[in-house]
């Protein structure tokens, strides 16, 4: 893969794309996050994802190591992977590419073709958590405040849903500083979610994607 798109690109926005031997040895600083299943990653920048494709292939690892005898578990497991990566994507070929490099490595992971729940439900998992926005402003396209979608699983096939407000998420770094992340304005106040939804199936979550990806 080559490392820059354009030249102009690089001069206009400092796109360069990292080497794929830089992306592990980075990620092996931090292996035992990368091979939790619900370890939870954000990258601020994450062009087509070559950061986010390699954390999802070790947590879909991680997922066939515990889950590969239930087709079920595995299934549902899988897809809290996928729900746990995050990305902030400024250009918009970046963000679609990320969309879809993504989708390819779940859907051959599970075997899966456009009509199954589970690939839509990853459809509408990679709409919320794969933003067109700008990190640095804290905001989405039309000016609009990025939000992420939190996701647990409650297990028996059902997923919760919290929204959350990026630049509200960013302030407990503050707090972080001072040593007292939970201490005063703390869990209870900065991670207060703006929305949560009930809790939803597969079939629920395809029910609510888009019919492009990118």
């Amino acid at each position: 893969m080559s490392l820059v798109k354009s030249k102009q690109r690089v001069a206009d926005h400092g796109e360069v794309f990292t080497p794929a031997w830089m992306v592990e040895a980075m990620l092996d600083l931090v292996k035992g996050e990368t091979e939790r299943i619900d370890s939870r990653f954000l990258e601020p920048a994450c062009g087509n994802g070559n950061f986010l494709v390699q954390v999802l292939r070790r947590k879909l690892a991680a997922v066939e190591l515990k889950y590969g005898q239930s087709d079920f578990e595995r299934r549902h497991y899988a897809l809290l992977a996928l729900m746990c990566v995050y990305g902030i994507e400024l250009l918009p070929d970046n963000i679609a590419d990320c969309r879809a490099n993504l989708l390819e490595i779940f859907a051959a992971y599970l075997n899966l073709d456009p009509s199954d729940d589970f690939y839509r439900a990853a459809v509408c998992v990679l709409s919320l958590n794969l933003v067109h926005g700008d990190a640095l402003t804290l905001r989405a396209q039309g000016n609009l405040p990025i939000t992420f979608a939190e996701w647990g699983y409650l297990g028996k096939g059902r997923f919760q849903r919290r929204d959350f407000r990026y630049d509200s998420l960013t302030q407990s770094s503050a707090y972080s500083a001072e040593g007292s992340l939970f201490a005063h304005l703390g869990k209870h106040e900065i991670f207060t979610p703006a929305k949560t939804y009930p809790p939803m199936t597969v079939g629920e979550l395809a029910a609510l994607a888009p019919e492009v990806i990118g």
